[in-house]
Formats: structure tokens, sequence, C-alpha cells
């Protein structure tokens, strides 16, 4: 009984406590028909993430901030888009930096809590 309780205690000290940089690192998460499907499908998740963060600093903080297992990160840079606003108005969407995050198989994760 007393080696079971040991283990619990050491699965939930796997992840420590969550600081004021993890949450500066992951913006918000994209989402997008192929984002959702990659949710539902592979366990993986998309997010907006700060443009100056590396792999290892995102995978630190989801592990930080969502107490789950991460096994991969995928980084990429969207690039920014000129738009126009009806005939007249030019402008531009602002690029940013988004990772995609492999959960190990068995966690689960829920953005959309209500």
């Amino acid at each position: 009984m007393a080696t079971k309780k040991k283990a619990g205690a050491q699965a939930s000290a796997n992840f420590p406590k969550a600081t004021e940089k993890d949450f500066a690192v992951i913006l918000k998460p994209v989402v997008t028909e192929k984002s959702m499907a990659l949710m539902q499908d592979l366990n993986k998740v998309t997010v907006k993430v700060l443009a100056s963060a590396n792999k290892t600093d995102i995978k630190l903080a989801f592990q930080r901030l969502f107490k789950v297992k991460v096994i991969d990160v995928k980084v990429s840079n969207v690039r920014s888009k000129t738009t126009t606003r009806g005939t007249r108005y030019t402008g531009s969407i602002s690029g940013y930096k988004k990772a995609v995050v492999t959960i190990a198989e068995g966690e689960a994760l829920d953005l959309f809590k209500e």
C-alpha cells in the first residue's frame, strides 16, 4: 500500500509549478478545421506561441500549465498576409509563430472548458 501512494505522489511531482514565463510563452489555441482534426485524430494541439520561444520552452511550458506529458513539438512561422477591405483600403494581417504539440497516448486535454 505504501509503495502505491509514493508512486502517486511522484506522478504529480513530475510537473513543477507553472511560472509567469510559462503563461507568456503560450498565447492562445489556433482553431481551424485542420487543427481540430489533428486534435481529435492524432492527439495534437496547435497553439500560437511567443515569437522568441524555442521548442524546449514550449514543451516545458505546456507540461507545467496543462499537466500532460509532451512527446514532440513542431514549430513554424506563419507569414503575414496583405488584405483589402472592400476595394479601397489595404492592410495586413500580422504573422505569428505556431507550435503543434503532440501529447502522449492516454493523456487528454480540454482547451474549451465551459
